[in-house]
C-alpha cells in the first residue's frame, strides 16, 4: 500500500514523535471514541497505562505531558509548544481535566498516568491502554494503542497493518525499491514525478505542491528559532543549545577559501532543529522527530549551495525522499523502539540522500543508489539516549548524518547507478538486525551511552 507524503512529513511537536506525537494522538483518538459513542458526559475517571519504550523513557520523551493534553483534545500540529508547560502544571496542581476540552473529571497525573516498567503489549514496544469509567466505577470504554514510529498510530485491532491513505488506489503503487524502478524504466518517469502522480489520487496537484512547501517553510522557520535560542535544554542533564553560538561563529569567521566550510553549515541547521526539538518546539517528522534535522539540513544546504534552487525543486526532493521512506516504513521500520536508531536516521538519511541526488539530476537508478549508501552506513545503529531525553547522542548524530547524506548523494550521481548492493536488500538487512538487537539498544535507555556516559 502505497504511504503518502504527507504522512512522513507531518507538523509535529518535540521531542519525540513516536513517545509524544503518537501517544497524544491516541489519547485524543480515545476520548474522540467516547464522544461518538455518546459516552463523554458520563465519564468520571479515565486512565493512561504506558508499556514497553513508552514506559522506560516516558518522563524524559515527554510521553506522560502528550497523554495528559491529549486528553484534553490537544492535537500536536496546531497546539502552541509555549503553552505546553502551563497547560499541563494547570492539570498537575488542580487535579481535574477537562477531558475533550469540555467535560471536566478528576484526575491525578501520578495516579492516573501509570508507567508499566519491564511489561509490553503485544504488538509493539510503544503500547497505550486507556480505560474510562463512570461514576460507579463501570467501565464505559476501554482501547489499547501503538505509536509505531512517526506519529502514526493504530489500534490493537490494526496493529502490525500499514497505513492507508485512502481506499483510492494510486496509479503507480510499488512495494519494492526494485518495482519502483522498474515503473520508472517502464513509463520513463523520474522517482519524484511517480510519487506526484500517486499523490494527485488524494489530492490536487496544486494541493500537493503547497502541502510540501508549507512543510519547507515548517522546517525553515525551525532552524530560525533554534538558531536564535540560547541556554540549556530541559531535562536535567544540563546540554547547552550550541546553534546560536555556531551561527555568530560561522558569520564571523568569514573565510571562503575553507572547502569545508559548507558543511559546517548544513550541521548548524541539523543541530538548530534538533535542538527546538529536544526543547519540545514545533517541528517536521521527518520520518521522525528523532531524526527531524536530517532532511532539513540537507534542503538548506540546496538552497544555500545549489545554483537555481527553488520552490520546485524543494517539491522534487520532498517527492523522491517520502517514496524512499514510504519503503522503510512498509518493509521494516521508522521506529527506534523497534528497530534502533537505524530506522530513525538510518532511515532519514537514506530519504535525504535520494532527496540530494534527484535534485542533482540523478537517475532513478542514481537516486536508489544514494539511498541505499545512506541507509548501509547506518546499519546496526542503536538508539541510546542519555537520561531518556532526545539530547545525547540524537542532537549530533543528526548532524553527521546530514553530511553522510549529501557524500551518499554526490557519491551517487558520480557513478551510473550500478552497484552491488540493492536498497531493498539493505532495508531487509536494516529489519533483521533490528530484530536481532537487544531491547537495551532499542529506545530504553537501558544501554549503550544511557548507561556508560559517567564513564566519559
Amino acid at each position: 500500500m502505497t504511504i503518502s507524503a504527507f504522512e512522513l512529513f507531518k507538523v509535529g511537536i518535540g521531542p519525540s514523535s513516536s513517545h509524544t506525537v503518537g501517544p497524544m494522538r491516541a489519547a485524543a483518538t480515545f476520548v474522540a471514541e467516547l464522544r461518538q459513542g455518546g459516552m463523554l458526559d458520563r465519564v468520571a475517571a479515565v486512565c493512561g497505562e504506558l508499556y514497553g519504550s513508552l514506559a522506560a523513557t516516558g518522563r524524559g520523551h515527554g510521553t506522560i505531558t502528550a497523554v495528559v493534553l491529549g486528553l484534553e483534545g490537544a492535537d500536536p500540529e496546531t497546539i502552541d509548544p509555549d503553552v505546553i508547560e502551563a497547560r499541563f502544571a494547570a492539570v498537575e496542581s488542580s487535579g481535574r481535566l477537562q477531558l475533550g476540552g469540555v467535560h471536566e473529571v478528576r484526575f491525578s497525573v501520578t495516579g492516573d498516568v501509570l508507567l508499566h516498567l519491564g511489561q509490553r503489549l503485544p504488538h509493539h514496544s510503544n503500547g497505550m491502554r486507556f480505560t474510562a469509567s463512570d461514576e460507579h466505577g463501570e467501565e464505559l470504554l476501554r482501547r489499547e494503542y501503538y505509536s509505531v514510529g512517526g506519529g502514526f498510530v493504530v489500534s490493537a485491532d490494526a496493529a502490525g497493518a500499514d497505513a492507508a491513505t485512502d481506499a483510492a488506489v494510486p496509479p503507480h503503487e510499488f512495494a519494492s525499491g526494485r518495482q519502483l524502478l522498474a515503473i520508472c524504466a517502464e513509463t520513463g518517469l523520474s522517482v519524484s514525478e511517480l510519487m506526484l502522480a500517486n499523490e494527485v489520487t488524494w489530492r490536487t496537484e496544486a494541493e500537493v505542491r503547497s502541502g510540501l512547501l508549507h512543510i519547507w517553510a515548517v522546517m525553515q522557520q525551525c532552524v530560525e528559532r533554534g538558531m536564535a535560542a540560547g541556554g540549556v535544554l530541559p531535562g536535567g542533564l544540563g546540554v547547552r543549545r550550541r546553534a546560536a553560538t555556531l551561527l555568530a561563529r560561522l558569520q564571523t569567521d568569514a573565510d571562503e577559501r575553507d572547502p569545508l566550510r559548507g558543511m559546517e553549515w548544513v550541521s548548524l541547521y541539523a543541530l538548530a532543529v534538533n535542538e527546538e526539538n529536544a526543547a519540545g518546539g514545533r517541528v517536521v517528522t521527518a520520518p521522525t522527530n528523532g531524526a527531524a534535522g536530517i532532511v532539513p539540513a540537507v534542503l538548506h544546504y540546496c538552497r544555500d549551495f545549489i545554483e537555481g534552487f527553488g520552490d520546485a525543486d524543494v517539491v522534487r526532493f520532498l517527492l523522491t525522499a517520502s517514496a524512499i521512506g514510504s519503503l522503510f516504513k512498509a518493509n521494516a521500520s521508522i521506529s527506534g523502539a523497534e528497530v534502533g536508531c537505524q530506522g530513525e536516521v538510518g532511515s532519514a538519511c537514506a530519504m535525504a540522500a535520494a532527496g540530494l541526488a534527484e535534485v542533482l539530476g540523478g537517475t532513478p537508478a542514481q537516486v536508489e543508489n544514494a539511498a541505499e549508501i545512506g541507509i548501509e552506513h547506518n546499519l546496526g545503529l542503536t538508539c541510546d539516549p542519555v537520561g531518556g531525553l532526545v539530547q545525547i547522542p540524537c542532537i549530533e548524530r543528526n548532524a553527521v548524518a546530514a553530511i553522510k547524506a549529501i557524500a551518499a548523494a554526490r557519491m551517487a550521481v558520480r557513478g551510473d547507478g550500478v552497484h552491488h548492493v540493492s536498497l531493498d536488500s539493505a532495508i531487509k538487512t536494516m529489519r533483521d538486525t533490528g530484530a536481532d538487537m537487544a531491547d537495551e539498544y532499542k529506545e530504553t535507555s537501558l544501554g549503550g551511552l544511557a548507561v556508560n556516559i559517567a564513564e566519559c
